[in-house]
């Protein structure tokens, strides 16, 4: 079975991208690549286009993650057909999420960290807290266990 997965965040440049090659990484070295099918998107407009954002591209790249050439798109409603699972990292991207898929009779909408020991946290942005290690390792832990979820 194919797993379709879009990341989600406010800007598509730090949180959601990362997650994209995080996972893409994960299914790379579990030798399951051709399983997935995994995207990133935004749920604001500001960072349309732009690459990922380099203070996060330089954690990612510490870790060993190859980081393909990346530019923010925003999330559109006829992404809940296209994807299995819709992942956003915080509050306010499930609530923009939400109003721009509308509504999600099929629970393809979750938080990232809802596939960890601590299901309730959410994913922090770095833009604003400058945490970008941390927010790599919640992400990695987050993706951790996404993939032992879908039973890999």
């Amino acid at each position: 079975m194919k797993h379709s997965i879009i990341f989600v965040c406010h800007g598509n440049i730090c949180r959601s991208v990362s997650a994209q090659y995080i996972m893409q990484d994960m299914v790379d070295r579990e030798g399951v690549a051709d399983d997935f099918f995994i995207d990133s998107a935004a749920t604001s407009t500001e960072e349309i286009g732009n690459p990922v954002y380099p203070p996060m591209k330089a954690v990612l790249e510490n870790k060993g993650i190859p980081i393909g050439d990346h530019r923010a798109r925003q999330l559109r409603k006829s992404d809940y057909e296209k994807y299995d699972l819709i992942i956003g990292m915080d509050e306010e991207n499930m609530y923009y999420m939400r109003l721009i898929l509308g509504d999600d009779p099929c629970h393809k909408v979750h938080y990232l960290m809802e596939y960890t020991d601590t299901p309730d946290a959410k994913i922090e942005d770095p833009w604003y807290t400058r945490r970008f290690a941390l927010c790599a390792d919640q992400i990695e832990e987050g993706c951790r266990g996404l993939l032992e979820f879908l039973a890999y």
